[in-house]
């Protein structure tokens, strides 16, 4: 049999390409290098991205075309092209940013959200450059928190990719997969999908040059943790608790996952929240709900730093509920506590880097 080039092409205009219903022909997406030798038959397809979910099964279809449409014996060789650059390795996906801190704590309900979205405001009205992306996938709380429910996220092209605006508020540039999903609705995501929606998150936003990235990790130690450590060189974990002794043992667990010896990410210190309660018409009081100093003992039996301790003040729920995080305020008690933790993460993080080498990313063997 005699092959030409129309042959082929009438086989491949057979194909359609799922994301917009278009034949491959009429998508554009067969590239001008067509060439038959004899029998065989080489070509490439031109994908946006190399991650394009499609890709395997439009591969699959254009070879069967050609066996069903032209001759069951040709030999096809199909190429692939990407017209987007590809996403940065781990490791290099944050080339301009100077030092990435992960927020975390053993359980949920310590605050750990508040002391984040606060760290990041705090850092940033100190004059630093500061990016905070909220990487609790399955409960995003930083929308609320900033009042961003409705905020829509713009992509552009750069440097031959499409990547992701963050938002910015407060002089923090801000990302969270709750910008991209319904706020009503549970997030029923597999862990492959969760960490597939953080790395983008990550490498597929300009988060451009940061002096300090905070990471709002989940609570506990999860795939999403892993996926962190994969793919970021982190160069220091602040670790949240209250003072009780439920949240102090799993504070341990919080900093031995970032001791492991696969790990070895330094805890810059650790931060005592709803460290005690004083009410608004009594400011020199402290009422110690859920025991005192709980934390300051953990981090002295650890030896790491208290970074700071964070009162119960009723403020500072308020804020939050309407989306001005209480570091924001000059004039108040809890907007100190958090300016002062900030300059403690500063100081760490500048002690770090003098006396500890770089960080780097978990490697899985196989």
């Amino acid at each position: 049999m005699q092959l030409y080039p129309k042959l082929i092409t009438d086989a491949l205009a057979q194909v359609r390409y799922p994301g917009n219903g278009k034949n491959l022909i009429e998508a554009g997406m067969v590239e001008d290098d067509l060439r038959i030798d004899g029998m065989h038959v080489s070509f490439s397809i031109i994908f946006e991205k190399s991650t394009d979910p499609f890709m395997k099964s439009v591969l699959k279809s254009a070879e069967a075309a050609i066996h069903t449409y032209v001759d069951k014996d040709v030999e096809v060789e199909i190429k692939t092209k990407t017209t987007q650059a590809a996403r940065p390795e781990p490791g290099k996906m944050l080339p301009q940013v100077k030092n990435v801190i992960a927020v975390s704590s053993g359980k949920g309900g310590v605050g750990k959200s508040t002391v984040a979205a606060n760290l990041a405001v705090a850092l940033a009205k100190l004059g630093y450059k500061v990016g905070l992306l909220d990487a609790d996938i399955f409960g995003p709380s930083v929308p609320k928190m900033f009042h961003m429910e409705a905020e829509n996220i713009f992509a552009e092209m750069k440097d031959g990719r499409q990547v992701l605006i963050p938002a910015m508020k407060y002089g923090v540039k801000i990302l969270s997969i709750g910008f991209f999903v319904n706020p009503d609705t549970a997030t029923l995501w597999r862990g492959g999908m969760a960490s597939n929606a953080l790395k983008q998150l990550i490498a597929d936003a300009d988060w451009g040059e940061l002096d300090y990235f905070v990471l709002d990790t989940p609570p506990g130690t999860s795939d999403i943790h892993l996926t962190l450590l994969q793919n970021l060189a982190i160069t220091g974990a602040v670790i949240v608790s209250t003072p009780q002794a439920v949240a102090l043992a799993d504070a341990r667990k919080g900093i031995d996952m970032y001791r492991n010896d696969k790990v070895n990410v330094p805890i810059l210190g650790l931060v005592e929240n709803m460290a005690w309660f004083t009410p608004a018409e009594l400011p020199d009081n402290k009422y110690y709900l859920f025991g005192k100093e709980g934390v300051k003992r953990l981090a002295e039996e650890m030896q790491v730093p208290l970074l700071g301790q964070i009162p119960i003040v009723q403020s500072i729920c308020e804020s939050g509920d309407e989306g001005e995080p209480a570091a924001v305020k000059d004039d108040t008690m809890t907007a100190l506590a958090f300016r002062n933790l900030a300059e403690a993460v500063v100081a760490e993080t500048e002690k770090r880097n003098k006396e500890l080498p770089a960080t780097h990313i978990v490697e899985m063997k196989k």
